[in-house]
């Protein structure tokens, strides 16, 4: 059987026995020394035939394989210090040396494969945006006074804003209160029989100041809209309120 070995393939002397190892197909565990010591020796004479010194790397573990090989032809009893007999395995050692060599190559061609993906990525360099910015942080530069006042310029203004929401808030709650008491107005003029009624009859609360005026300002939005006729016969006197569009001889 001829093998080719290039010299450049194995990185070492394990390299070359791992390689034999999985090329036979065997447990890393249960290795056919016999049969792998003539392969590794076939390997070495090559390689002395193309460089001595390269050689001599691979002849202490051929040393060793030759050594594992003779003591497996030897009984592999032995007896402890108890009188126990054990079954001892020369290819204990190699076998722990070929995993811890196995491990440190897959993790070294881990690193490597990283290494190549690293050098694949490419990034983009550092660029000065500064021509695109439109309005640079001018509070970058203001001292401590500048600040206090800027801080309060910010405060001002919010709390503007926050006066003008709570205005709007409470004009769109009157706006509601108002439809509410025009509704509250027409279901009083219903339940009359004569479909009239005073100014103070509509007046849930006459003590109350909103009250009046809510209800007196629903009164004229009502006859604006010509929903009630509304009449006073002279100054500061009774208001009655009536159902109907209002005659234009009304005055």
């Amino acid at each position: 059987m001829s093998y080719k070995v290039k010299l450049n393939v194995f990185e070492g002397p394990f390299d070359l026995l791992v390689y034999l190892i999985e090329n036979a197909q065997m447990s890393i565990y249960d290795i056919q020394v016999a049969e792998i010591t003539s392969q590794y020796l076939d390997y070495v004479e090559q390689i002395k035939r193309m460089d001595v010194a390269v050689a001599s790397e691979f002849m202490v573990l051929a040393a060793a394989l030759i050594e594992i090989k003779s003591k497996m032809l030897l009984p592999r009893v032995k007896v402890d210090d108890e009188g126990n007999l054990t079954l001892e395995d020369p290819r204990s050692e190699l076998v722990n040396r070929l995993l811890e060599y196995k491990r440190f190559k897959n993790a070294a061609e881990m690193l490597e494969e990283q290494e190549t993906r690293t050098l694949q990525s490419y990034e983009k360099p550092k660029e000065d945006l500064t021509p695109y910015t439109n309005e640079p942080d001018i509070y970058l530069n203001l001292d401590l006074k500048q600040f206090v006042m800027a801080f309060n310029a910010f405060l001002i203004k919010k709390k503007k804003i926050e006066d003008i929401q709570k205005t709007a808030s409470k004009i769109k709650a009157e706006r509601q209160t108002t439809e509410a008491k025009m509704t509250f107005i027409q279901s009083v003029l219903k339940d009359k029989k004569k479909k009239i009624v005073k100014f103070n009859e509509l007046l849930q609360s006459e003590q109350d100041k909103y009250e009046i005026v809510l209800t007196f300002s629903s009164i004229l939005e009502m006859a604006r809209q010509k929903v009630i006729r509304v009449k006073q016969p002279m100054p500061f006197g009774e208001i009655t309120i009536t159902e109907g569009v209002e005659d234009p001889d009304d005055q």
